[in-house]
């Protein structure tokens, strides 16, 4: 069955073939009988259809070849026995009997297959070829009429006669420079958006040969047009936008421009992909610097690029630079390529204080000088010894700072420990518990209190470190985060230092630790709450909500109820948790240093030494009144504008108007055709969008009613 399949398909393709073959000569003649009777553009379409009718009629031929022909080409032949249908037919409807014949008839067929195709038509396919060639040939062969074009010029009334030239066809051949990539195009409009510097064939044909044909560019260039076989032809390369009419002699019908943009290679541009910041602030230690850039182009960036390294040696005025160039490889396309490099800094000899300026330069594939395109620079800061030094300070005292502060938590062990101790300890000894307890929460609550400001009670100084645990005893490895926050609140421990029992004058040495000497030490304060400057309002309310609830805590335990103390604790130890993920200000109380004020110049007018205010204002370059009054006259019905003046204009003025383009074509649509009310338009609406518009000014104050203008004269009849 499978050889009978293949062979119907090739009779299918042999008759499709053979109309092909009978069709091809007759679309080749009538393809060019158009071509010589209505030029290249008719042509074409006549080409494109009778292809396709020859196509459809060869297709269809074929499937007339269908399976009831094969049935009786098959049973004709006498190789089916008239048992063709069973072939065809479902296996499973057959009777044994259908079935043993079909079996019969395809072990028949397998071994003497008959030859289905039929013969190649070569008498009719000659004749036909002869046809077509002879038809095609003497169309294109048969001479154009030559009669002397002379009398024809020489008399006025036979060029009157034959009227106005007009385009049979016309081709605008491009040829794109090779660095764009962009493949070579034929288009039929004269119209066209090149690259720059692409190159131009012109190819027009006309219903009759003109005398002489030529491009007139609205700049006053002339490119002329040479005939060779009937066509007009002319090339040139595009090198700035233009508008341009075919010109010949008689004059053309159709005098319509065209536009030509030409479109300029850009330069390529690079983008840091990383860092993602203009300047980065290195670490302590750090020995490499990872960049990343991507460069685009329009049309393509070579794979090669240039890495500047400049690294800054010295300080203040004796610094020195040491510039570098790496070469790099990128990957990805041609359009958007990537580069990466990593920098060894102990290799650049970068040091502490150093600054690393990196920058790519990349080129394209500009013909025949590549286009640059710089990134914009990047800089390391290397830290200096001295900014290291001072960090590492700061991050000793926000380490060592928070072990003196586990107070609140370790109240609240303290307090559960002994709840739980309350069966085996007597009641006097349980109510001194508690109350000591309840003494080391008011001396808690007092340390957080200086902080917002408030003043000391009086109390007694905190019991000695032997008496308070600390980091070594067991309680103290329950602490958490707290202890953090505690830190940033100041200056309370629980080895009894009384940091905020100092004042100013005394002799007593400063204790590590304390917020307030290490103020008085390192720095200058300004008032006497200056620890109330390192908190933000909303970190202060919920500071002052902490000690209302270390209040009633202490309360409780100072009358020897733990039980009752132990909520207003636990809420006070949820408020310092707040403080904790709060933002800090860090700024003392500073207040602006302004100048003292004179008072003797108060009020009496003397200006004398006060500088200018007034700002300088830029000149600004009046719009040419030429072109004012041009625009002015066409909105006149009567009024005619010099156009050979505005097209000087535009000519000295194309590389600062929106489009010039635009405006050339308003200027010479209305040269040609004066009465044109519409081209007038246009042209006024080119204009308009060339004007600068006037600035905006103050408006006038309306002038005063009658009782507004007495109170007026009262005030200058005022002495």
């Amino acid at each position: 069955m499978k050889t009978l399949q293949q062979a119907w398909q090739r009779v299918r393709r042999r008759r499709a073939a053979v109309t092909l073959l009978l069709g091809l000569p007759w679309a080749l003649a009538a393809t060019a009988l158009a071509l010589r009777l209505s030029g290249f553009d008719i042509a074409c379409v006549v080409a494109t259809v009778a292809l396709l009718i020859i196509a459809t009629v060869a297709t269809t031929r074929a499937r007339q070849l269908d399976r009831r022909w094969l049935q009786r080409r098959l049973d004709a032949s006498g190789a089916s026995e008239d048992s063709a249908d069973l072939l065809f037919a479902d296996v499973g409807t057959l009777n044994p009997l259908q079935q043993r014949q079909r079996t019969h008839v395809l072990a028949a067929l397998e071994r003497n297959l008959p030859e289905l195709r039929p013969r190649w038509p070569r008498r009719a396919m000659a004749l036909c070829w002869i046809g077509g060639i002879a038809v095609a040939v003497l169309a294109l062969g048969w001479p154009h009429n030559t009669a002397p074009r002379t009398a024809a010029l020489a008399t006025p009334q036979g060029s009157s006669k034959a009227g106005p030239l007009r385009l049979q066809s016309t081709r605008l051949h491009i040829d794109a420079p090779a660095y764009t990539g962009q493949p070579t195009r034929t288009q039929n409009a004269l119209d066209a958006k090149v690259a720059a510097d692409s190159g131009l064939s012109w190819s027009l044909r006309f219903d009759r040969t003109p005398s002489k044909a030529w491009l007139q560019f609205h700049d006053g260039r002339r490119l002329p047009l040479r005939e060779h076989d009937g066509e007009w032809q002319a090339q040139d390369v595009a090198r700035t936008p233009v508008l341009y009419r075919v010109v010949s002699e008689p004059a053309l019908a159709d005098t319509r421009l065209h536009r030509l943009d030409v479109v300029a290679d850009r330069a390529p541009t690079v983008r840091v992909i990383d860092p993602a910041a203009s300047l980065v602030l290195g670490t302590p230690g750090q020995r490499q610097w990872t960049l990343r850039f991507e460069a685009s182009d329009d049309h393509g960036v070579l794979p090669q690029a240039t890495l500047s390294i400049t690294t800054t040696q010295g300080s203040g005025e004796n610094i020195t630079f040491v510039r570098r160039s790496v070469t790099l490889n990128g990957s990805g396309e041609a359009t958007a390529r990537r580069f990466a490099h990593t920098l060894d800094l102990a290799a650049l000899g970068a040091q502490p204080g150093n600054d690393v300026i990196a920058q790519l330069e990349v080129r394209d594939n500009h013909a025949p000088t590549a286009q640059l395109g710089r990134s914009s620079s990047v800089i390391l800061r290397l830290p200096s010894t001295e900014a290291v030094l001072g960090a590492e300070m700061e991050g000793r005292i926000k380490k060592t700072l928070p072990a003196y502060f586990r107070s609140q938590r370790q109240i609240i062990i303290d307090a559960e420990a002994l709840i739980r101790e309350r069966r085996a300890v007597a009641a006097d000894t349980f109510i001194k518990r508690s109350d000591a307890i309840g003494v080391d929460q008011r001396i808690l609550r007092l340390r957080y209190g200086q902080f917002l400001g408030e003043e000391s009670e009086g109390a007694p100084k905190p019991p000695p470190t032997s008496d308070l645990p600390t980091s070594d005893t067991p309680a103290a490895d329950t602490h958490d985060d707290e202890q953090d926050h505690e830190a940033q609140a100041g200056a309370h421990d629980e080895h009894g230092h009384d940091h905020g029992g100092a004042a100013s004058g005394s002799d007593t040495p400063p204790v590590f630790g304390s917020a307030a000497d290490v103020l008085s030490e390192y720095g200058h304060t300004h008032d006497h709450a200056e620890a109330a400057t390192l908190l933000d309002p909303q970190t202060r309310a919920t500071l002052k909500a902490a000690l209302d609830q270390m209040w009633s805590a202490e309360g409780e335990l100072r009358q020897g109820r733990p039980e009752q103390a132990l909520p207003f604790a636990y809420k006070a130890l949820a408020f310092i948790k707040q403080v904790q993920q709060a933002e800090r200000i860090y700024l003392a109380r500073v207040g602006p240093e302004l100048p003292p004020i004179d008072e003797g110049r108060r009020l009496s007018g003397d200006r004398a030494g006060l500088a200018s205010r007034e700002l300088p204002l830029a000149a600004r370059t009046p719009p040419d009144p030429a072109v004012v009054e041009a625009w002015q006259r066409l909105g006149d019905e009567d009024g005619t504008p010099d156009l050979d003046m505005l097209a000087a204009w535009q000519q000295r003025n194309s590389a600062f108007l929106p489009d010039a383009l635009d405006l050339a074509a308003a200027i010479e649509q209305l040269r040609i055709e004066p009465g044109c009310t519409e081209c007038r338009q246009r042209l006024r609406a080119q204009l308009w969008r060339t004007l600068q518009r006037p600035l905006p000014q103050v408006m006038r104050r309306s002038a005063a009613d009658a009782m507004g203008q007495r109170y007026l004269d009262a005030l200058e009849a005022q002495p």
